[in-house]
């Protein structure tokens, strides 16, 4: 609809996977040099994991564009399968004729192994991917592990890449399947994009998708879209498409702020999504600081319970209780200081039969009183 309106030739922003939009950032870049490396070396197992959306089912669809010639991939998007299933699907993949449906998984076995030995001796290799692999079931890596069995005496006929969210790495890091955890020969984690980078990939697809000089996003959109999206390719898309959109309806030659938020709450529900009251992206690092401070906490927490309830602990309560208890004895029985007693209290323990001004006060209208009793004359009676 406004890809006319802003002189493109196809939507830049498609959720689809197309291979032909990929930014190769720097993280991407080293993604797919681990990737080749799987693949052309002697190892049997190649692991890729980043979170939703960070670009893998894309970075494998490239990766397949540029697999030598002489190699076979077999790809498969739904891991939801059954054994028996996975390897119907494999040999199917690999357009391997004369197969007959069959419910043996000995059957499968026997067809696959030996068509990677024919495959082997006319020089050709096989690749095996397998997407969301987080979703995998324990049966299903158990018959991976063993596919990686199938070998000559120099190299493994069937390489296998696994792409899949964190959960995945967390799944092959449990004792149970250490052995096919050990047969990994090489692994990368997609992070999300940098803000720079974020810049770089919406421009990247424009241009592909035939925009001209013209910038159709302000810096302070951009910024606006790295916040909300968190930096991951597929919600940068999103945001994107719906701000274009929104330019177009609005009649503006450029996407702005304002734009981008009214499309963040279309799209995310709310125009902060994943941003903190800074503005901020919640990041990784700010993860792990709010796990050590809980860990150090609870740390606190038990450290002191445990010294509230040792025996030591009781005696030092007691002993203190015990000294304090002396010291109120002690203070109780202990002499009053002369220096705390006020002046005219001491002049009077000093000298008891000196009076005070007071009591001199107090004595003189009597003395005279005494003295003009004396001194009266009697009164004349009439």
């Amino acid at each position: 609809m406004y890809t006319r309106y802003f002189g493109l030739t196809e939507k830049p922003f498609s959720i689809a996977p197309d291979p032909h939009f990929l930014y190769l950032s720097d993280l991407h870049r080293e993604a797919l040099a681990h990737l080749l490396y799987g693949i052309q070396s002697d190892g049997c197992l190649v692991l890729l994991t980043g979170e939703v959306g960070t670009g893998k089912t894309t970075a494998s669809r490239f990766l397949i564009e540029q697999i030598p010639k002489l190699t076979d991939v077999a790809l498969i998007l739904n891991p939801k399968l059954s054994v028996v299933e996975l390897l119907a699907t494999i040999c199917e993949e690999l357009r391997i004729e004369g197969i007959a449906s069959h419910n043996s998984v000995k059957y499968y076995s026997d067809i696959l192994s030996r068509h990677l030995l024919e495959s082997h001796s006319r020089g050709r290799n096989t690749v095996l991917i397998i997407d969301e692999a987080q979703d995998l079931d324990p049966d299903i890596l158990e018959q991976l592990r063993l596919l990686t069995n199938l070998e000559t005496h120099k190299e493994k006929l069937l390489r296998i890449i696994l792409l899949g969210q964190p959960e995945l790495r967390k799944m092959l890091d449990q004792p149970e399947f250490s052995q096919i955890n050990q047969r990994i020969t090489s692994r990368y984690h997609l992070v999300p994009l940098q803000e720079r980078d974020v810049f770089a990939y919406v421009d990247h697809r424009i241009k592909v998708a035939g925009g001209g000089r013209a910038r159709l996003f302000s810096d302070k959109a951009l910024k606006r879209i790295h916040v909300l999206s968190r930096g991951i390719p597929r919600l940068i898309n999103l945001l994107c498409d719906r701000s274009l959109l929104g330019a177009y309806v609005e009649e503006k030659e450029q996407v702005e702020l304002d734009v981008v938020n009214k499309a963040g709450r279309e799209v995310l529900g709310h125009s902060g999504s994943g941003a903190g009251r800074s503005g901020a992206p919640f990041s990784l690092g700010d993860a792990r600081s709010v796990i050590w401070i809980s860990l150090l906490a609870a740390l606190l927490v038990t450290s002191a319970a445990l010294i509230v309830s040792s025996p030591q602990f009781h005696e030092l309560l007691k002993s203190h209780k015990q000294d304090a208890a002396v010291q109120a004895v002690d203070e109780k029985k202990a002499p009053v200081a002369i220096d705390n007693i006020p002046t005219t209290q001491k002049e009077n323990e000093k000298n008891p039969q000196a009076p005070t001004e007071k009591n001199e006060r107090s004595q003189k209208p009597a003395n005279g009183a005494k003295h003009s009793k004396k001194n009266a004359k009697p009164v004349e009676e009439k």
